[in-house]
């Protein structure tokens, strides 16, 4: 996705190695990872999807299209779609659920002009959800001509109806300009999304929180939107709360508890948990100590290009077998990701 819609949120990156480490220091320089857009549908309905907007409650069973296009039965989801609508020309819902099979190519033949025409059909009907896609897709150019004021106006249309994710894309937009209000509204569009269960903007309103940036500076705060991130299957958000927790910042710390934090996103595959895994078994803060661990977590860290030479030198006194042990176990567990 290009610049116009990335954040500059920090991910707290690798630090500088010192002599003897904190194995998780308490500031280390920013990074500012890509943050690209949510999207609406497949969000909440994909059968593979873990964390971020859960489907509205509405009190009724789900309908045999969106329970078709959740078990990834997209040929079934398509066929009750287009029956549902031959029934009722204003179902929204099952036009914005066509939309997103064109858009996708789920089912059918990928058609983004067609994709468009849905969501527009039922961006006409005020459905939220259509709003929002079609303020990304007019924002990509994708399906129709690109014009990012009125991809703009969509994504403001959808966020006044409630959607969480045209929410937190029009933050993502606020964020980068640097303005104090922009910064101040984008705070509040985070807080709207989380309150939603977005994944993604819950950890973001959370790095707000830990910078003072459109919102009083509070740790407290941050790690509590961390945690929810984490709980909703965020790694990013994962990772941020381990940090907070193994640091006692914003909470009380607790090292055991953050190292099955550091653990489960290390096993999700992500590079800084992995780090911090392998410097946590070096030396047994949190986890036992243990070497073999170290060295594998290390080397799986490496292979993404985070190198650690605190950790080579630390774990230079390996056996020839425990060396080999390591690398069996990191190309284990980068084979299962």
């Amino acid at each position: 996705m290009r610049a116009a819609l990335l954040v500059a949120m920090v991910l707290l990156a690798a630090g500088p190695v010192r002599a003897a480490p904190n194995p998780v220091p308490a500031k280390e320089p920013p990074a500012e990872p890509e943050k690209k857009p949510v999207r609406e549908l497949p969000t909440p309905y994909t059968a593979n999807f873990s964390g971020g907007a859960r489907p509205p409650d509405t009190g009724r069973p789900p309908d045999f299209a969106y329970g078709a296009y959740q078990r990834g039965q997209y040929v079934t989801a398509f066929r009750e779609a287009t029956k549902r609508i031959e029934g009722d020309r204003k179902d929204a819902a099952a036009m914005t659920l066509l939309g997103e099979l064109y858009n996708q190519g789920l089912g059918v033949r990928q058609d983004p002009v067609k994709a468009a025409d849905w969501y527009r059909l039922a961006a006409g009907q005020n459905d939220p959800s259509a709003m929002a896609s079609l303020g990304l897709m007019a924002m990509d150019g994708r399906g129709l001509a690109k014009d990012t004021k009125a991809g703009r106006r969509w994504l403001e249309q959808a966020a006044e109806r409630g959607s969480p994710t045209a929410s937190y894309n029009l933050a993502l937009i606020l964020i980068g300009t640097g303005t104090e209000p922009d910064q101040v509204r984008a705070a509040a569009l985070f807080r709207k999304a989380a309150e939603g269960e977005l994944g993604p903007a819950q950890h973001d309103l959370g790095v707000l929180y830990l910078q003072g940036r459109g919102v009083p500076k509070d740790a407290s705060q941050a790690a509590e939107w961390f945690r929810k991130s984490a709980d909703n299957g965020d790694l990013a958000g994962e990772v941020e709360f381990a940090i907070l927790l193994f640091n006692g910042t914003g909470l009380p710390k607790d090292e055991a508890r953050a190292a099955r934090y550091f653990l489960h996103a290390a096993s999700r595959g992500n590079a800084i948990a992995q780090n911090r895994v392998a410097r946590l078994y070096t030396v047994g803060r949190g986890v036992p100590k243990n070497p073999v661990e170290a060295a594998a977590w290390n080397l799986a860290a490496a292979a993404q290009g985070l190198s650690d030479a605190w950790l080579d030198q630390s774990l230079s006194g390996l056996s020839a077998d425990e060396r080999t042990r390591a690398e069996r176990l990191a190309t284990e567990r980068s084979e299962q990701k």
